[in-house]
């Protein structure tokens, strides 16, 4: 029997209470949350928010500094959960700041807030749904042995996690270099170069609402939907049923290129490229990315891609089997460092999930009557 298992049966051997988040929780009265164009106008303090990373960006303005806490910090609309110990000011809407009542170890609550299987809304907000979750609140001593040991165990797994992602990073950049040099020969030995308007037809999508768009495939929306950035979500039609290419052809990050095979919807934020020449389509894909086409966006307030520019931009035309050989060496070093299921990303995958899963062995308890 381990310490915290001596603990509950001496101090809880009932179980635990459960009580609702709100009941545990003191939401702390904040300055107003700073705009987001102003996350980068200071140095000193630093600016929480409810978005993923832990520092959104910095504010010189101590009248909006709140003191040392400690504090959990709830993502009202993104359900993000962040444990804060430092000084520090709240960003744009939807920062909910808790700390924890009398009796109970903040710390815990972080770590079970953390836990909770909160629903999404999309960007609705969620605190009046999660501070009416019960959750368990087990005796001082054994929230104080559960937290010591998540924390040696978190730290662990950061320092775990940093490893693995320091020895991706280098096989990505060795993948991007490899691409390059593979795709950018310059023997002209190996074929022509060509306008890409010679080798692929280019086409703009169709217009969809945003309404029509499920986050979820369903059985009256079961078609991907792709925009300038990849899979939106999913629709009751599809626009194209062959394999194809996307490339995004708006916004900041237009240029960018995605694939998909069999019944799709295509809007018309996405330029769909099929093959007009005899094409391998593993090859065609590499082939774009490694152009980075977003250096031919237009320079105005919102950067696009004319795709008769896009058309005129030439690539060598090699050989259709080499195409294919070339294809099938970069889709298998594509896997190895981007799909989750293999490799070094599924054991970063394997890692987050050992940890979830032993936080939520320690943080699970019998209902005391």
């Amino acid at each position: 029997m381990n310490r915290i298992d001596e603990l509950i049966s001496e101090l809880a051997p009932q179980g635990a209470q459960y009580r609702r988040v709100g009941d545990v929780f003191e939401t702390v009265a904040t300055p107003r949350g700073i705009k987001r164009s102003d996350y980068s106008l200071g140095k000193t303090i630093p600016i929480v928010d409810q978005g993923q990373s832990l520092i959104a960006g910095y504010t010189d303005n101590g009248s909006l500094k709140i003191g040392e806490g400690p504090y959990v910090v709830f993502g009202d609309h993104t359900r993000a959960v962040k444990w804060i110990d430092f000084p520090f000011a709240v960003g744009a809407d939807g920062t909910k700041v808790l700390k924890a009542k009398s009796g109970i170890l903040s710390k815990y609550m972080y770590y079970t807030m953390a836990n909770l299987d909160i629903t999404d809304r999309g960007y609705n907000r969620h605190w009046t749904i999660v501070r009416d979750m019960r959750i368990p609140v087990p005796p001082l001593e054994v929230q104080r042995e559960i937290v010591g040991v998540l924390d040696k165990f978190t730290e662990l797994e950061a320092e775990l996690e940093a490893e693995l992602e320091a020895e991706l990073e280098a096989r990505r950049v060795q993948y991007e270099h490899y691409r390059r040099e593979l795709l950018s020969s310059g023997d002209a030995a190996r074929g022509p170069m060509i306008p890409l308007g010679e080798i692929f037809e280019m086409r703009a999508g169709t217009h969809i609402k945003s309404a029509d768009i499920s986050d979820e495939p369903t059985e009256e929306k079961p078609y991907p939907c792709y925009g300038g950035n990849g899979l939106r979500g999913y629709v009751s039609s599809y626009n194209n049923d062959e394999s194809v290419i996307f490339v995004g052809r708006q916004g900041a990050l237009c240029g960018n290129v995605h694939r998909a095979d069999g019944k799709i919807y295509a809007t018309e934020h996405a330029v769909v490229v099929t093959p007009k020449m005899a094409v391998d389509m593993s090859w065609a894909f590499h082939k774009l990315t490694e152009m980075d086409l977003n250096q031919y966006k237009t320079k105005s307030a919102q950067p696009g891609l004319a795709v008769g520019r896009v058309k005129q931009v030439e690539a060598q035309y090699v050989p259709v089997d080499d195409q294919r050989r070339d294809g099938e060496v970069l889709d298998n070093l594509d896997a190895l460092v981007n799909d989750i299921s293999i490799g070094l990303p599924a054991e970063l995958t394997a890692r987050r999930k050992q940890y979830e899963y032993y936080r939520d062995r320690l943080l699970t308890f019998e209902e005391a009557v």
